[in-house]
């Protein structure tokens, strides 16, 4: 007759405590991809692709291979694309590679070689503004219709 409640069987849930952010040091060389939920500052080298909550590339670091985070802070050099919510470049930051973002910061003296393109948060990324631009371009390359010859044949 009487059943318990269904909340009093499951465990409580714990909130996530962060972790301390992970460093690679100026002797460090890592050759492989680095995966975290957390905070991560890189000083050495990394050879692979990076994928974490928050990245910080330092003044030191050397990284080859695709990054993809949150937020995005460059003081060293990337050579491989940029996918972020929020990347910032600073003056001694050097960027071989495309960067796809929500918001940019580039402080003067930067250097970056690639292309930049924004991207809406909650969109995929077959929605993205690069098809529009595209369809936009394939339509100015069309003709613009000409006007009817009835008007200038009347006077």
């Amino acid at each position: 007759m009487f059943t318990k409640n269904s909340k009093e069987d499951s465990q409580p849930v714990v909130p996530k405590v962060p972790a301390p952010p992970s460093l690679l040091s100026t002797d460090l060389v890592v050759t492989g991809d680095l995966v975290t939920d957390g905070e991560i500052q890189i000083d050495g080298q990394v050879i692979g692709d990076i994928q974490a909550d928050v990245l910080i590339i330092g003044e030191t670091a050397d990284v080859n291979g695709e990054v993809s985070a949150d937020t995005v802070r460059v003081h060293g050099r990337i050579t491989g694309q940029i996918k972020a919510r929020s990347v910032s470049l600073a003056k001694s930051a050097h960027v071989l590679g495309d960067i796809l973002h929500e918001n940019l910061a580039i402080e003067q003296g930067a250097f970056l070689e690639g292309h930049c393109r924004r991207i809406e948060g909650g969109k995929k990324d077959s929605d993205g503004p690069i098809n529009l631009l595209l369809k936009g371009a394939s339509k100015s390359k069309v003709d613009p219709p000409k006007k009817p010859q009835t008007e200038t044949a009347s006077s």
